[in-house]
């Protein structure tokens, strides 16, 4: 006991002068390295954001595989796409002597589609009567004044997953997958290849040498649906047929005269234009309420965002801003009702209005400052984060002096295309940013701007 009684005696002293030793060492930390005894504070504010849904007049919508189709949503309204195309004349393409023209058909391919994949629907081919070339390439462009649509060229009807397909492949790593491409063929008249052939029968094949002469001679077809709203399709090619036969002189193993066949196949190409047009109902999308915003594809209707520069201006001037996080919510009514077919977009593009003029035409990527793009939507939570958007903050903070304002911006569907850059033999690569479209594919969203959901959160610091 005695023992143990002396252990006490030496133990409580020693952690006395451990504990002073302690508070000695520690008392400066984190401030020894501040100007005198100047204190770094941290604060956290919260900047809560006005919005509405706005319509914009068109989108520019050059892309490569067009929309076909019309889908009524019970949420989202209707939206109805439809397309015009030129087709690419290469090199050497033409007839051979003596051609006589078997049939014309013009061939839509897809392999992706929405809504009602049994329903029946009917496609509608005219020609158009002037040239697209020139013609920029947005979606309120009415195909009206390009062809006459008193009578189309030809008709069919067809469903999403018609009996006309094809099985092709396609392989991604070490992985091999099969797809079905489905087909819509449109019986054309007679009397459409046989202009081709007697243009191509004249001296120097006439307006048939080379692409552009040929799209003033052929300005190309406008394709549209004219029965059911309850399919969209992504058009993968477009292909025009012109089948025909000729006599090949002394042909056949023997030597004889031989019937043969052969066809003109011409395409719509990336060389050539084309438009996607969009009818679409939004009415009731752009009624102001209290609770939510909607953006929808391609419909042009976008959120609008209001940030509220004017009220935060003094902390903005009086405190370091290092942190803005930025989220929004969709919220999941609608999705959770089975008859939605549109699906919220992959990812939204939140850019100011005064920079959205001249922005996809120039194939501009995101700048961080007056435009960012969303992470991915995650389905999980119905959100889309664009992480910390303090450049934007800052920027407009520098911009405005001692004359705040608040600066409008929009969230935009968009498709981003990223790349993978490998940086060495050794590294797995990094995804890069290589293509920003405005989405064309239907989506839509209900994006949650109750009180307290649409806000930023802002953190300072201040010495």
């Amino acid at each position: 006991m005695k023992l143990k009684s002396l252990y006490k005696a030496l133990f409580f002293p020693f952690l006395s002068l451990l504990t002073l030793s302690c508070n000695d060492t520690l008392d400066q930390v984190g401030f020894t390295i501040q100007p005198g005894m100047d204190s770094l504070t941290v604060g956290i504010d919260t900047m809560h954001l006005q919005a509405r849904t706005v319509q914009l007049d068109s989108l520019f919508a050059k892309t490569k595989y067009p929309v076909l189709g019309e889908y009524v949503d019970p949420v989202f309204g209707s939206v109805k796409s439809e397309y015009m195309g030129e087709f690419y004349l290469p090199e050497s393409t033409g007839f051979k002597p003596g051609s006589t023209i078997d049939s014309v058909r013009v061939v839509v391919s897809y392999s992706s589609m929405m809504g009602d994949s049994l329903a029946p629907m009917e496609l509608s081919v005219y020609e158009l009567n002037r040239s697209l070339k020139g013609t920029r390439n947005y979606t309120h462009i009415n195909p009206e004044n390009f062809a006459d649509m008193t009578t189309p060229l030809g008709k069919a009807v067809f469903t999403g997953k018609n009996k006309t397909y094809r099985t092709e492949t396609y392989t991604s790593g070490y992985t091999t997958q099969t797809y079905k491409v489905y087909d819509i063929r449109v019986k054309l008249p007679l009397t459409l290849g046989e202009r081709f052939l007697t243009e191509y029968n004249k001296p120097g094949h006439g307006q048939m040498t080379d692409a552009d002469r040929f799209r003033e001679f052929f300005p190309g077809l406008y394709f549209t649906t004219s029965f059911g709203n309850s399919t969209i399709l992504n058009v993968s090619f477009t292909t025009l047929y012109v089948h025909y036969h000729y006599t090949h002189e002394k042909g056949s193993s023997t030597g004889q005269d031989t019937i043969r066949t052969d066809a003109m196949r011409l395409y719509v190409t990336p060389e050539v234009t084309q438009i996607n047009t969009i009818r679409s109902s939004n009415q009731s999308l752009l009624e102001e309420n209290d609770t939510h915003t909607y953006v929808k594809s391609p419909a042009g209707v976008v959120t609008e965002i209001i940030f509220p520069f004017t009220e935060i201006h003094k902390e903005l001037k009086s405190k370091a801003l290092n942190r803005a996080n930025f989220s929004l919510y969709a919220m999941p009514d609608a999705m959770e009702n089975p008859m939605v077919k549109i699906a919220p977009p992959d990812y939204l593009l939140l850019i100011n209005r005064d920079s959205l003029e001249g922005f996809f035409e120039g194939r501009k990527l995101r700048d961080n400052v007056t435009s960012f793009l969303s992470n991915k939507f995650d389905p999980t939570t119905y959100s889309y984060d664009f992480n910390n958007i303090s450049m934007l903050i800052n920027y407009y903070n520098r911009k405005m002096g001692d004359t705040p304002y608040d600066p409008v911006y929009y969230l935009i569907p968009v498709d981003a295309t990223y790349t993978t850059v490998q940086q060495s033999y050794y590294s797995s690569g990094s995804q890069v940013l290589t293509d920003l479209h405005n989405q064309m594919w239907p989506s839509a969203a209900m994006l949650d701007k109750r009180k307290g959901n649409l806000k930023i959160e802002l953190i300072f610091s201040n010495y």
